[in-house]
């Protein structure tokens, strides 16, 4: 958390309330939040009287682009923007504030303290970590059954870390990975080179299908999450096997079960998914 759709709805809400504001100043509270430059003070420097141009997402990074400079930011685990009146309390675990030159800020929470913060010359974030090794964009066009297959149906791994593997695919996280593996009716055990063609045409529709339903939800709020104006998102209720361990499958009624596939909680319906019992190539 946060997976792909809570990403898009905080890059949405974010440009929103501050395209076109311009940087006043910037106080950094906790120092290795910025990764890039090295010191806190260049970063603060480097952005002071820019403007912000747009909020864009690759993965579950956001990009701030500014005018001469791309802000690249990870919630991880529980991240969050808001914006404030400049003259409001501060709360605990603010990290980063960015100060407008309106009389506002954006101000970055983290609780865990895991997020990160890099600061790029635009264009120059695709040839660096953090984004140079992300996969494909699992709702742009350029993400088709034909994609989806050349990537991993060679592999022989079990499936699920494989959708989790962000150098393949980007975006998808444990809920979604359940959510579209439970609705294409696999087992997250199975591996790439035992699925059947109509099998990884219900894959690939199922993953753009519950991402983009959970993008017009707002994302899941399972945890701490909540858009850039302190909104909760409202696709938890929605959920087919996520987080429903014992609970009757919506399908067939037979008892949700939950286990760990490669070292990540998983919820699936054993009657709905069940496991191939023998192995043979079946796309190409």
């Amino acid at each position: 958390m946060p997976e792909l759709p809570e990403v898009e709805t905080v890059r949405r809400t974010l440009n929103e309330l501050v395209a076109g504001k311009r940087i006043r100043s910037v106080t950094v509270k906790l120092p290795r939040i910025i990764q890039r430059p090295a010191e806190p003070e260049q970063f603060a420097d480097a952005l002071a009287g820019r403007r912000i141009e747009t909020v864009e997402r690759r993965g579950k990074f956001l990009r701030i682009r500014l005018d001469g400079l791309v802000l690249v930011s990870h919630l991880r685990m529980e991240g969050r923007y808001g914006v404030f009146a400049s003259d409001e309390p501060v709360e605990l675990h603010t990290h980063v504030i960015f100060h407008f030159d309106d009389g506002t800020d954006l101000r970055y929470k983290d609780v865990r303290q895991f997020g990160t913060m890099h600061l790029f010359e635009p264009g120059r974030e695709f040839e660096l970590p953090p984004l140079n090794k992300l996969g494909i964009e699992p709702l742009e066009a350029s993400f088709t059954l034909e994609t989806l297959i050349g990537k991993l149906a060679k592999r022989s791994t079990k499936i699920k870390p494989l959708l989790l593997n962000q150098e393949h695919i980007v975006g998808l996280g444990n809920i979604y990975v359940d959510e579209a593996l439970f609705q294409a009716r696999i087992h997250p055990e199975r591996t790439p080179d035992t699925l059947k063609p109509a099998e990884w045409k219900r894959l690939y529709e199922s993953i753009r299908a519950t991402l983009a339903r959970a993008v017009d939800a707002g994302g899941s709020s399972i945890k701490s999450y909540v858009n850039g104006q302190g909104e909760m998102g409202m696709f938890q209720h929605q959920l087919l096997v996520y987080g429903r361990k014992d609970e009757p499958c919506p399908s067939c009624a037979k008892p949700i079960e939950k286990f760990t596939v490669g070292g990540r909680g998983t919820h699936i319906c054993s009657r709905c998914q069940p496991i191939a019992k023998t192995r043979k190539t079946a796309a190409k």
